[in-house]
C-alpha cells in the first residue's frame, strides 16, 4: 500500500486530497495543528472501511520541536513514504504599519519553514521509492497583494525552494507546486453573492474552483514522473 502524508489534512483542500487518495486505496497520514476533531473524524471514517489505513499526527509548524516530532511520528506510522504534500498554511493580512516579529514567525512558519524542514527530514524515505513532493502555494503571488507582504514572501519562498529542490533532489524525487486560485473563502470568512460574482467576473472560466480541482491536480502530478520544478496554476485562467 502506497502512503501519502498531507499537512493541514483535516480541512478544506487537505481533506479533499486525503479523501481522494484514501478512496484509491492509499495509506494516509493526516497532519493537523488545532483541528483535532476534524482529523479524528476523517481518520475514523476511513478506518471503518479499511482498518489501519489512516493515521493522524499533531504539530505546530511554527515550532522546530513539533516539526521534529511530526517526522518521528511519520516514521513510526510507515516504513515508506511515496508522497509529501505541504498544504498547511496560515493566512491573514499584515499591513506594513502593523508588521511584527510574531506575524513573521507565524506566517513564515507554516508556509515556508515547516515545509522546508519536513522535506529535509523525510527526503530519504521519499528518495527510496522515487517519491513526490508537492507544495501548495498561491496563484496571486505574481501580481503582488497589498497588505499581505509576509504571507506573499513566505509563499514566494516556497515556490523558490520548489524549483531549487527539484534540481537538488533529482533524479529520485520530483518536486512541484500547485498554485490555487479562487477556490474558497479565506478561513472564517463568508463571501456575499455580490463578492462571489465580482471574483467570478475576473475568471475566464466564469466559475469558482473546488477543493477537488486541487486534489485531482495532486493525483496528476503524483502519476507524472517527467514533471519537476513546475508551478501549476489551478485558477480557471484568472492569472492570465
Amino acid at each position: 500500500m502506497k502512503t501519502i502524508f498531507v499537512t493541514g489534512g483535516a480541512k478544506r483542500i487537505g481533506k479533499a486530497i486525503i479523501e481522494l487518495f484514501a478512496n484509491d486505496g492509499w495509506k494516509v497520514i493526516i497532519h493537523y495543528n488545532s483541528s483535532k476533531e476534524d482529523a479524528e473524524s476523517i481518520a475514523s471514517a476511513i478506518n471503518k472501511k479499511n482498518e489501519g489505513q489512516a493515521f493522524i499526527v499533531q504539530g505546530d509548524l511554527d515550532k522546530s520541536k513539533d516539526i521534529k516530532n511530526i517526522i518521528t511520528e511519520v516514521n513510526k506510522f510507515t516504513d515508506s513514504l511515496d508522497v509529501l504534500v505541504n498544504n498547511a498554511s496560515t493566512f491573514y493580512p499584515t499591513p506594513l504599519d502593523d508588521v511584527s516579529e510574531e506575524h513573521w514567525e507565524k506566517l513564515i512558519g507554516s508556509n515556508l519553514k515547516g515545509p522546508l524542514f519536513l522535506i529535509q527530514g523525510l527526503k530519504d524515505k521519499l528518495k527510496a521509492v522515487s517519491g513526490t513532493i508537492i507544495n501548495i502555494t498561491d496563484t496571486n503571488l505574481s501580481k503582488g497583494v497589498a497588505n499581505y507582504s509576509i504571507y506573499s514572501a513566505a509563499k514566494g519562498g516556497l515556490e523558490t525552494i520548489t524549483k531549487s529542490l527539484a534540481r537538488e533532489l533529482a533524479p529520485e524525487i520530483t518536486v512541484n507546486a500547485i498554485a490555487p486560485g479562487a477556490m474558497l473563502e479565506p478561513p472564517g470568512v463568508t463571501w456575499t453573492e455580490e463578492q462571489k460574482e465580482k471574483v467570478v467576473s475576473n475568471i475566464p472560466l466564469k466559475r469558482m474552483g473546488s477543493e477537488e480541482d486541487i486534489a485531482n491536480t495532486v493525483k496528476f502530478l503524483v502519476s507524472s514522473k517527467y514533471i519537476t520544478g513546475q508551478i501549476i496554476k489551478v485558477d480557471g485562467g484568472r492569472s492570465l
